[in-house]
């Protein structure tokens, strides 16, 4: 009678394992509703689109999840997102440029006879076109003059004609001048910005250690 109460007890023991172990693997769910506490077996419906907690039965916090979303607040993660996958994108452009910078200019000197060399091609070609605005200037003189000699009267219509042609020419002449200038311009401000920026990048603080 004694091995069957120890066969009896070895199966009580072995069947209440289970039952220990699955109570202890159970998670309850809670969240709080005007201040007081609502919990469950399975999420209650009153948690529904609020933060909750996954307790064990010991009350243990194992997760907790946090509530949805409102859509300002979608809306804001949204914004920040796209600010900061632009600034990414600016601060790759950057790198990208200033590694092109490097690798064109082995030096600051390069920079200046480089930017010397391009603003003396562009001032002979403003030169030439001055030369040019100086004959249609000249031209529009004589023609003037020969206007003038007929008093008004009996005026050939191709000399009319030829003044105001001229005169056309002298206005696209001047026009092609002034966007030089501006090139040329532009063209000084942007070798001074790569100088200034080719010093930041190779200054001592810039470089690896």
């Amino acid at each position: 009678m004694a091995s069957v109460r120890l066969i009896d007890l070895a199966l009580l023991t072995a069947l209440a394992t289970p039952m220990v172990a699955t109570a202890q693997g159970r998670t309850i769910y809670c969240c709080d509703v005007d201040g007081r506490p609502v919990c469950g077996d399975i999420l209650p419906a009153a948690c529904y689109g609020r933060g909750y907690r996954e307790l064990s039965t010991s009350g243990t916090l194992r997760r907790y999840v946090p509530p949805p979303l409102t859509a300002e607040e979608i809306a804001l993660r949204d914004e920040r997102a796209r600010r900061r996958k632009e600034a990414e994108a600016v601060a790759l452009k950057q790198r990208r440029l200033d590694q092109a910078l490097l690798e064109t200019y082995p030096s600051v000197t390069a920079i200046a006879d480089r930017r010397d060399r391009s603003l003396a091609d562009v001032d002979r070609t403003i030169a030439d076109l001055r030369v040019r605005e100086k004959e249609l200037i000249a031209r529009k003189a004589r023609f003037e003059r020969e206007l003038g000699a007929y008093g008004g009267q009996n005026v050939p219509p191709g000399l009319a004609e030829d003044l105001h042609n001229v005169e056309g020419e002298i206005t696209a002449q001047r026009s092609i001048i002034d966007a030089k200038l501006r090139e040329r311009e532009l063209l000084r401000a942007r070798f001074e910005e790569d100088r200034s920026r080719y010093l930041e990048l190779t200054a001592p603080a810039s470089r690896p250690r």
